[in-house]
C-alpha cells in the first residue's frame, strides 16, 4: 500500500494510536476511550473509525476493532515518505537538517554509529 494512501490528519493519527494501544478493542469501549481522551461524541468516533477502515488501516469486524497495519510499519512508512517528499529521498540531507536544530546526545550518536556499523557488516 502506498503511504500517500495512508496520509492521516493529526486527530486520525491520535485515534489510530489509541487503537494500537488497546487492540483488540470493542467499538463500544473505543467510544468510551475517545470520549475521555478527546471529548468526542459517539458519532465522531464512528466517523473517524469508518474513515480509517476505508483507508485500510483499521478493521471493525463484529464490533471488534483491530489494525491491519501495525504501528511500527505505519510510522516507518511515514518517515520514509517525509524523507522522500522533503529531502528528495536523501537520508543524509534529512539527518543534517534534523541535527542542525536538535543536538544529538552521545548515547544517540553511539546508537546511530552501531546501526551504521551493522549495515557495513551486512554489506548494505
Amino acid at each position: 500500500m502506498e503511504m500517500k494512501d495512508m496520509e492521516l490528519g493529526a486527530l486520525q493519527e491520535r485515534f489510530a494510536d489509541v487503537v494500537w494501544a488497546n487492540e483488540p478493542v470493542s467499538s463500544g469501549e473505543l467510544v468510551k476511550i475517545c470520549e475521555k481522551e478527546f471529548s468526542w461524541k459517539k458519532p465522531t468516533t464512528y466517523t473517524v473509525l469508518r474513515k480509517l477502515c476505508e483507508k485500510g488501516l483499521l478493521q471493525n469486524e463484529d464490533g471488534v476493532v483491530t489494525s491491519l497495519i501495525d504501528r511500527d510499519e505505519f510510522y516507518s512508512a511515514k518517515s520514509e515518505q517525509i524523507i522522500e517528499d522533503s529531502y528528495e529521498g536523501s537520508l543524509p540531507a534529512f539527518i543534517a537538517a534534523f541535527t542542525s536544530r536538535k543536538k544529538l546526545s552521545k548515547k544517540e550518536v553511539d546508537e546511530i554509529q552501531k546501526m551504521i556499523d551493522g549495515f557495513k557488516k551486512q554489506g548494505r
